[in-house]
């Protein structure tokens, strides 16, 4: 093993492409994957935010990672899906539905084939990419999911939804 390689525990991904490049996410924040639907536009959300869903009676902020990550966004096409990730942060679940141009499948890559992330333009923070992955001659960028947002960005997204999280709380006791 090489003094660039990540030790990460095996774990099985869920593929994704934002434009021409391919992403994973570990399955077990996935929730689910849904077909692309109708997004309501939420009043003064940050750029990358396309607005919220409604999945099963919750409301789901929906973002998308390609303007995210400073990409350009895409076309919606028969392929795109939104993908709803649970994001952990400071002890908090966050439900979160992620924009994904297609979703290709879930994979196992050998931890031993996951390098560390290269530090070329450290004045972008890439602390939310966990490695790179290789499978056959391509390249997978494995995300963090619990650190694409920021605490701050988290509570621009997910006002309603925490509000709602809480309401059901209330209702419960």
């Amino acid at each position: 093993m090489s003094a660039n390689t990540v030790k990460i525990a095996p774990n099985q991904y869920l593929t994704f492409k934002l434009g021409a490049e391919m992403f994973a996410l570990d399955v077990a924040q996935v929730r689910e994957i849904l077909d692309f639907t109708t997004i309501t536009k939420v009043p003064r959300a940050p750029a990358f935010m396309r607005g919220v869903i409604n999945v099963r009676g919750s409301v789901v902020p929906v973002v998308d990672l390609a303007l995210k990550f400073d990409m350009a966004q895409a076309e919606k096409t028969l392929e795109t899906r939104i993908v709803v990730v649970e994001v952990v942060h400071e002890g908090q679940v966050t439900v979160i539905g992620a924009v994904a141009d297609a979703v290709r499948n879930v994979i196992e890559i050998d931890p031993a084939r996951i390098e560390a992330t290269p530090r070329i333009g450290a004045a972008r923070n890439s602390d939310f990419i966990k490695g790179i992955g290789k499978q056959q001659d391509a390249f997978i960028i494995i995300l963090d999911v619990d650190r694409i947002f920021s605490a701050d960005e988290l509570a621009e997204v997910q006002p309603t939804a925490n509000r709602s999280r809480e309401d059901q709380g209330q209702r419960a006791a």
